[in-house]
């Protein structure tokens, strides 16, 4: 089994990469963007193919075109002085070609089939194939389903069958359940790899390497050093023109058994007995299934909702959730959601973990705050020393990607003065910055073969079972008072409550 702890990236063989929703702007912004950035770093394989299969009728050079123009945008937003690489992009342009189907129909397949073995003839791409569906998730089981009545999906000892999902996986615990028992009668777990994109991102990835790699830090990594942690993913955009989605969403299903539980997984999870994929996924899933499942009469003390409405980012203003296209005038779908997770095991016990996501919220920021438990102050009784301050731990994910640490210490001086400092380490510092998707290191895992980073069944139903009685609790009652927080703030004050409970404060966004 592939193994994470790699001093030189592991050799990618040969393979041809299949991308289901090619026209779509998952494909354009990021999963092209992400495959450049691989040619840059020269970590895919000499033979190489990348095949866009879409409804639209177009031509090869009509897609590539398009994919050049989203590539070199991402390069110039991301802020960087340098231009599209024309070598790179000439490398992997020379590699696509397009072709148009219905994913219905099941002529599609047998058109994708030819076209596979053409490319394998001409590529030497070895019939491995990686299957990326970026389409609709009403599509998922039906795709999956093509796939095995064609053979595209059928593996042997002498090549390999990978399938990428993206999120959404299921809706409820139901749906995942029936989406991970359709997909599991084609393929077998080994094959699938359930994409999150903040896994990609390398704050994420170092959590696990600040943890296990650095032993100061594990002997206070426990209920006896920690009072309690905070997660944060706040943006400060609104739903844009995915209206129509986020209204059979919701900020719930959208971000909390997804991107929340695996940072939650990934702070809190035990040591694996080695970085192999299947010892890592196990540890991450004990985490979710160890987070106690509420019963009805506690959700309303363990989670609360919010929307936005019209308020002011960056100095303009910006219409509410309910005034944005494709959205309801008397839509009571959730923008934010604040949970309070108890982790019922032996490491956790009485350490509450405090999520929270919202959209339009006063800055961007995904955020890991661990508070340490405060010094006893008797020492300072009688002087001028205030409380001490509490230590904090933070682990920035985006934006400014690194860890800080919060302490005290003494202002310099005759007397004595207690001040809080910080110790702050920043990637671009110490590594420098480079235009990333997020999903350069997911792409390289799923192609070697190393499924560390994503989920397996368990681990997405372990989520779903967590969120479950939230989403049918909060479809029986319909909230009286949205929209609760203006675009801009730092959220609705019924998610303040929350945490004041439990003698708790929320960090600021800022």
């Amino acid at each position: 089994m592939p193994d994470r702890l790699m001093t030189e990236p592991r050799p990618t063989g040969p393979c041809a990469m299949v991308i289901f929703g090619a026209a779509g702007d998952l494909t354009r912004r990021l999963v092209v963007p992400a495959l450049y950035n691989l040619v840059i770093s020269k970590l895919l394989p000499e033979q190489f193919a990348l095949i866009g299969l879409d409804l639209a009728d177009r031509s090869d050079e009509d897609w590539r075109q398009s994919l050049r123009e989203m590539t070199a945008e991402f390069i110039r937003a991301a802020g960087q002085e340098a231009k599209l690489d024309e070598n790179a992009w000439s490398w992997i342009s020379t590699r696509m070609s397009y072709l148009q189907g219905d994913l219905n129909n099941p002529e599609t397949y047998e058109a994708l089939k030819a076209k596979l073995s053409e490319v394998d003839a001409t590529s030497g791409t070895g019939a491995n194939y990686l299957f990326y569906l970026a389409i609709a998730d009403r599509f998922f089981g039906p795709v999956v389903e093509h796939l095995g009545r064609s053979g595209l999906a059928q593996i042997t000892d002498h090549y390999w069958r990978r399938i990428v999902v993206e999120k959404p996986f299921g809706h409820d615990l139901e749906s995942a359940r029936a989406l991970n028992a359709q997909i599991l009668k084609v393929v077998n777990e080994n094959q699938i790899y359930r994409i999150d994109h903040f896994l990609g991102k390398e704050t994420v990835q170092n959590i696990m390497m600040f943890r296990f790699a650095n032993g100061m830090f594990e002997h206070l990594w426990n209920r006896d050093r920690i009072d309690h942690v905070q997660i944060t993913v706040a943006e400060t955009v609104g739903v844009e023109k995915r209206g129509k989605f986020y209204e059979q969403t919701g900020g719930l299903r959208d971000m909390v058994p997804n991107h929340l539980f695996q940072l939650v997984a990934m702070t809190a999870m035990e040591a694996p007995n080695s970085f192999n994929a299947d010892a890592v996924r196990s540890e991450k899933e004990k985490v979710i299934e160890a987070i106690r499942v509420c019963k009805p009469d506690e959700v309303s003390c363990a989670a609360v909702r919010g929307q936005y409405g019209p308020g002011q980012i960056g100095g303009k203003k910006v219409p509410g959730y309910r005034q944005e296209p494709d959205v309801s005038p008397d839509s009571h779908i959730e923008t934010y959601v604040a949970m309070k997770l108890t982790i019922e095991n032996w490491r956790w016990a009485g350490v509450p973990f405090f999520i929270r996501t919202g959209k339009r919220m006063a800055a961007r920021k995904t955020q890991i705050a661990i508070r340490f438990r405060g010094s006893p102050a008797t020492l300072f009784r009688g002087t001028q020393v205030r409380e001490p301050a509490p230590n904090w731990l933070l682990l920035r994910i985006q934006p400014d990607e690194g860890i800080a640490l919060e302490f005290g210490a003494k202002i310099p001086g005759p007397v004595m003065k207690l001040g809080d400092v910080r110790m702050d380490f920043k990637y671009k510092d110490y590594f420098g910055a480079t235009p990333r998707t997020g999903y350069e290191t997911l792409l390289y895992d799923i192609i070697i073969g190393d499924a560390t980073l994503f989920q397996r069944a368990d681990n997405v139903e372990a989520g779903w079972r967590v969120v479950q009685p939230v989403l049918d609790f909060w479809t029986s009652n319909t909230p009286a008072n949205f929209p609760n927080y203006s675009a801009g703030s730092q959220g609705p004050s019924i998610g303040d409550e929350l945490l004041a409970g439990e003698g708790c404060a929320w960090r600021p966004i800022n």
